[in-house]
Formats: C-alpha cells, structure tokens, sequence
C-alpha cells in the first residue's frame, strides 16, 4: 500500500507528524519556564515588557535612515495602547553601509548587500541618568539589479533601508522586552 505525497518527496503521514508536534509540545513548554516575552499578568493588564516599552522614549536618531528606524521603533513601544509616564531614554546609533558584490568584467555591479548596525543604550530619566541596558542590532539585505534605471534602483534601494530599519526595530524591540521582564522577574523575588 502506498502512501499518498502531501507534496514533493514529503509523505502524508510525515507532514500531519511535522505539523502536530508543536502543538502536543505547547503545554509542556510552561514546565521548563517557558513564558511569552509580551505575556500579560495574570490580571489580564499589560506585562512588564510592554510596560517597560510604553514608559520609553525614542531619542533623535540622525540622518533619513534614522527617522526610518525611530518611526519603526516608535510603533513597536506604542503598540499596546498605554499611556504611561516615561521613566526611560533610548538612544541609537544607527548606520547602513553598502557594498558592490557580484562585480562583472566590464566592473559593473549587480548586487549590492547593506547591512545595518544599531548600537542603543537604555537610560533612566533620574538626576544620575545612569545607563541600565545596552546591546547592538544588525541586519543584513540586498538589492539585485540588472540594467535598471538609476531611479528605479534608488526607489529599491529605499525600499531595502525601510526593511532593515523594520528589522533593527523588531530585534531592539525584543531585546528590550526580555530586559523590562527578566528585571520584573527580580524585583519580585
């Protein structure tokens, strides 16, 4: 008896095991500590990490790149909703840089990688303004262009900085989220 291919090389049986075994895995996940980063208290309020992210506020970050990554930022800290008083700063430093790969005969280009560094440093808003968390993000991406018009490869290039800001912002956003919960986890031992 053969057994019907839920796709190519990939047997029916195979992929229901694939797909079920994370969900039979969830409840034993709790046991070992598991917790989700934007997990609410049990009251049902908000959680520490999204506390923590809307009491923060988004310093200037220079250049276009920068108002790029401090819009992404600021739509991650304001998306639960609260208003609460800040008690924080976060200042990045951010960069993209380019480079030409793929380099042809006639020393022409047809791929340019950016990558995109953030160095943040979180502050608290008391007299000694002292430093509580500090951590770097990068991002890598790419641009592959053949023969376009100069325009269009600066519209596309756009396009590449837009996402590596989304992700600087994602990795920021996440990094802080484990900061305001792992020191909510201290604070109530």
């Amino acid at each position: 008896m053969s057994q019907r291919s839920a796709g190519p090389g990939v047997p029916r049986r195979a992929l229901l095991r694939l797909l079920t075994a994370p969900v039979l895995a969830a409840p034993l996940l709790g046991g070992c500590g598991f917790r989700p980063v934007y997990a609410r208290r049990s009251s049902g309020e908000a959680g520490a990490a999204a506390e923590g992210l809307a009491e923060t506020s988004i310093l200037l970050i220079p250049e276009r790149p920068g108002q790029l990554l401090r819009n992404a930022l600021q739509e991650r800290f304001e998306r639960s909703g609260l208003a609460l008083a800040r008690r924080y700063d976060l200042g990045v430093t951010f960069g993209i840089t380019s480079e030409a790969i793929s380099i042809q005969q006639d020393t022409s280009s047809t791929y340019i990688r950016y990558v995109g560094t953030a160095n943040y440093r979180l502050t608290a808003q008391d007299p000694s303004r002292s430093t509580l968390t500090t951590g770097t993000a990068r991002s890598v991406d790419g641009l592959n262009f053949f023969d376009q018009q100069l325009f269009a490869a600066d519209l596309e290039g756009d396009v590449v900085q837009q996402r590596i800001a989304e992700a600087i912002a994602d990795s920021i956003a996440l990094q802080l989220a484990a900061y305001f919960n792992k020191q909510a986890a201290v604070s109530a031992h």
